[in-house]
């Protein structure tokens, strides 16, 4: 894993840290994500399927933000990244499986804070496809962010793993589940991965989850396809994954919804959440 040290900060406000699947950063200005960020006061923002260069997210996101990108070698494929207004502590690219060290799906960055260390991963998780190599590349992934997941939890005070999971945990995640009984995102073997995370022993929460409480969605992702936006015909698959301390410092998780079909930016909606560490 490639790190990156740099300086460290203090910070008094609730830290609103954003996780957003952009489907392409540059498609996602050109919709008007940038009149989103310019509104929501973000502080840590996390992106997936970047699909871009270094430079041209540097040149999009514009120099206030501190940048992590993890680039997929495959052009157009993948990418994530960490834009922050603090400054990092030290950043880390991939997700110690070297098979994935160019793929573009795990990024982490470190801050100091207020005397204790919280680092942040963004994360995208393959779609997979029953019975396809794409799906044996899923699971082996989710292998490697179990291991990443207990290793965060030993090495640092707070640790906070978000993005597009690609996986809906149980059937209020999933709007038409009944369908999706054998549909790679909803397979029994990905969602004991979730169990697994969110267990006493795995020690995360689900903090979407557990600060919205036991109803359908709020979905994050919905087809661009018919009328999957307006019917609210959605998938609840992008997560913050907090160890539970940090997650009792949890408030006001708020899927942005855009206002209508029309004025959406990405597939995805973005997942905000405040911290008061």
């Amino acid at each position: 894993m490639d790190q990156v040290s740099l300086a460290s900060d203090t910070f008094e406000k609730p830290l609103r840290i954003a996780s957003v699947n952009v489907n392409g950063i540059r498609a996602a200005y050109k919709r008007g994500m940038q009149d989103w960020l310019l509104s929501r006061d973000v502080d840590v923002l996390c992106l997936q399927e970047v699909r871009a260069p270094d430079a041209v997210v540097g040149a999009l996101l514009g120099d206030t933000w501190h940048v992590v990108h993890a680039e997929a070698e495959a052009k157009g494929r993948a990418g994530v990244a960490i834009a922050s207004r603090l400054p990092f502590a030290a950043t880390r690219v991939g997700i110690a499986d070297d098979y994935f060290a160019t793929s573009g799906r795990w990024v982490e960055a470190d801050f100091r804070i207020n005397g204790s260390t919280l680092t942040v991963a963004s994360a995208y998780v393959h779609s997979g496809d029953v019975g396809t190599p794409k799906q044996d590349d899923k699971y082996r992934f989710l292998d490697a962010m179990t291991a990443r997941l207990q290793a965060l939890r030993e090495s640092s005070d707070h640790a906070l793993v978000v993005g597009d999971l690609n996986v809906g945990h149980t059937v209020r995640d999933i709007r038409n589940w009944k369908g999706n009984l054998k549909s790679a995102g909803f397979l029994p073997e990905e969602r004991k991965y979730f169990d697994s995370f969110f267990s006493p022993e795995g020690g995360y929460v689900d903090v979407h989850r557990n600060l919205s409480g036991d109803i359908d969605g709020p979905y994050t992702w919905w087809s661009w396809r018919g009328k999957a936006f307006d019917n609210d015909v959605g998938w609840r698959i992008d997560y913050h994954l907090a160890t539970r301390q940090l997650s009792d410092a949890a408030a006001n998780a708020v899927v942005d919804r855009a206002a209508s079909w029309d004025t959406r930016f990405s597939d995805h909606a973005p997942l905000v959440v405040d911290y008061s560490i």
